[in-house]
């Protein structure tokens, strides 16, 4: 795809690191489990407030969690 950019994440080894289960994760920021699925398959881009929102219950930088290529 010519043109677009992709984000990666490192939420999976933040989830292990933190030992939280993909609905932990979702509870603790408010969504689905099925969105937190996604966003770590790379197949939905997260929202600002909710990559904010993730980063902060791993008590990181949002830059650490996600890596825009």
């Amino acid at each position: 795809m010519q043109g677009m950019r992709a984000m990666k994440n490192q939420i999976k080894v933040f989830r292990a690191k933190f030992n939280l289960t993909q609905g932990d994760l979702a509870d603790d920021v408010g969504v689905t489990r099925q969105t937190i699925i996604a966003i770590e398959k790379d197949k939905y881009s997260p929202s600002l407030d909710l990559a904010f929102k993730i980063a902060r219950r791993f008590d990181a930088k949002i830059e650490d969690v996600f890596i825009f290529e």
